[in-house]
């Protein structure tokens, strides 16, 4: 199924509250509140206001804010979660509750049978105050397909705006999800969102299959931050959307990516990693001599993402002895030097001993080529 439509639900104020050096004050929510909406995000969701007197102030000024995204809230799927959640002028109200044999025994202690009846009283309640709501199982793939898709139609059928798939521990892999997301698709007609962890390293892959399969909202975090191991990068999803069809996230702010990461980093006190989608430092980076030559030719030779999309530019490096002689004479014409492709190679192979011998830099590269071409010394 081709991705034709789909929503980002930015939880870096929710899920990402849970990352271990996450403490947003006020003033850092409302500034990644306001980032997020400048990107264009369509829905944030914020912590259940139940969590704190500060969490449910906090949710009360983001929803005044008057911003473009829809303001959602995350509770556990009881009447007076929802009755709180409600009070915060919120636009939706997320519900969840585990469904897995795990949570049932540990953490609740519900049956289906039981998981359903509350379910629909909670949704019943928040449809009648005129707000959206959705509700998600949680740990859905530990759990008994049956089980979810019965209380999934029984929360359809009384016109639930959206369900959700929660792969709650990273446990999931894409082909599962697909499945599990395809056959949903043909049980409900209400939306479908996916929730889903990177303890395993497939969060991004994970997302994407479950766009394919017919949902319609996906939930990120900036850097990817949350419990553990946290959930599905929104940079990492733009990405992959991207490489697939550019068209498809023309719709976002790309450049505001970088404040975005860098911002949520400085708050969480971690640096961006050198091969972050996009951002990381490296992203953009190209050392080979052969991947030089064919990116000087034609960018797309070796570049899956345009960095110009996202506010950024390529770097190609040669101080090392991967260089190319195609590389360095790039960097000579961009120095405004009158080297010919004879002496370019006769400099790239110094440059090579050279680097052979010790480690090197630009400025160590753009001296020798001086001197190449002033006649001077060339050792």
């Amino acid at each position: 199924m081709s991705i034709e439509e789909f929503h980002i639900i930015e939880s870096t104020l929710r899920e990402g509250e849970q990352f271990v050096g996450a403490s947003f004050t006020t003033e850092q929510k409302v500034e990644i509140a306001r980032l997020l909406d400048a990107f264009g995000v369509e829905c944030i969701e914020l912590t259940s206001p139940l969590a704190s007197p500060q969490s449910y102030e906090d949710a009360c000024t983001i929803a005044g804010l008057g911003l473009r995204a829809r303001i959602l809230t995350h509770t556990r799927c009881r009447i007076e979660d929802a009755k709180r959640a409600i009070d915060t002028g919120a636009d939706g109200v997320d519900v969840v509750i585990g469904t897995s044999s795990m949570l049932r025994r540990f953490s609740h202690g519900k049956e289906i049978d039981e998981i359903t009846d509350i379910a629909l009283e909670v949704v019943s309640y928040v449809k009648s105050q005129g707000v959206e709501v959705r509700f998600s199982t949680e740990d859905s793939f530990r759990s008994d397909p049956a089980d979810i898709f019965r209380v999934y139609e029984a929360v359809d059928a009384i016109g639930v705006n959206r369900v959700g798939i929660a792969d709650t521990v990273g446990v999931a892999t894409p082909r599962q999800v697909y499945g599990i997301v395809r056959d949903l698709r043909q049980r409900v007609s209400c939306d479908i969102e996916f929730h889903g962890h990177n303890d395993s390293g497939c969060a991004i892959a994970n997302a994407y299959e479950a766009l394919e399969a017919g949902a319609t909202h996906v939930d990120t975090s900036i850097l990817g931050i949350g419990e553990r191991n946290g959930i599905t990068p929104l940079g990492g999803l733009i990405a992959r959307l991207y490489a697939s069809s550019s068209a498809s996230v023309a719709k976002y702010d790309l450049p505001l990516l970088q404040s975005l990461d860098s911002t949520v980093a400085r708050m969480v006190g971690v640096d961006i990693p050198f091969n972050n989608y996009i951002t990381g430092i490296t992203a953009f980076t190209h050392k080979a001599g052969i991947h030089a030559k064919a990116i000087l030719n034609n960018p797309e030779t070796y570049e899956i993402l345009d960095p110009q999309a996202f506010g950024l530019t390529r770097y190609i490096s040669i101080a090392h002895r991967l260089t190319g002689w195609n590389a360095i004479k790039n960097r000579a014409d961009q120095l405004g030097l009158g080297l010919n492709d004879e002496t370019i190679k006769t400099v790239t192979a110094h440059i090579k001993t050279l680097a052979d011998e010790k480690p090197i830099s630009l400025d160590d590269v753009d001296g020798l080529l001086r001197r190449w071409s002033n006649g001077g010394s060339r050792e």
